[in-house]
């Protein structure tokens, strides 16, 4: 459903919410995440252009949330990355696929897209590290 990038900025933002200090930098992250630190570097750094985390150079710079975690969503996180709320793809590979042109499982799966939608938007970083 995300993206590998996406899924590892979710994880990334959801460590650094639970991170006493709420700082840490992007070699730490990824080894506690078990990811590629080059690819996490980019990754965090897309992050702190979207304002979701803030970045201090230095020896005892890191990376922090950019802003409470009750204010950040999970869309916030993975929508760098990821059109989670934009042109659902045709699950039967119609290149139209629309509730005027629509294939024999456009009405169900709409209805599962925008519940994700829904979640991503309405569910915040807090909510789940609370």
């Amino acid at each position: 459903m995300l993206s590998q990038t996406a899924e590892y900025a979710l994880r990334a933002v959801l460590t650094l919410a639970s991170e006493p200090g709420g700082q840490l930098g992007a070699a730490q992250l990824a080894d506690r995440l078990d990811v590629p630190r080059n690819y996490l570097s980019k990754t965090l750094h897309q992050l702190a252009r979207a304002g979701v985390l803030e970045s201090t150079r230095g020896k005892t710079g890191g990376f922090r949330l950019g802003r409470n975690p009750e204010r950040i969503t999970l869309l916030d996180v993975v929508q760098p990355f990821d059109d989670i709320t934009g042109r659902r793809v045709c699950l039967l590979g119609k290149p139209v696929c629309s509730d005027h042109s629509a294939c024999a499982a456009h009405t169900k799966w709409k209805t599962v897209s925008e519940r994700n939608a829904d979640f991503f938007r309405d569910t915040t970083v807090a909510d789940l590290t609370k």
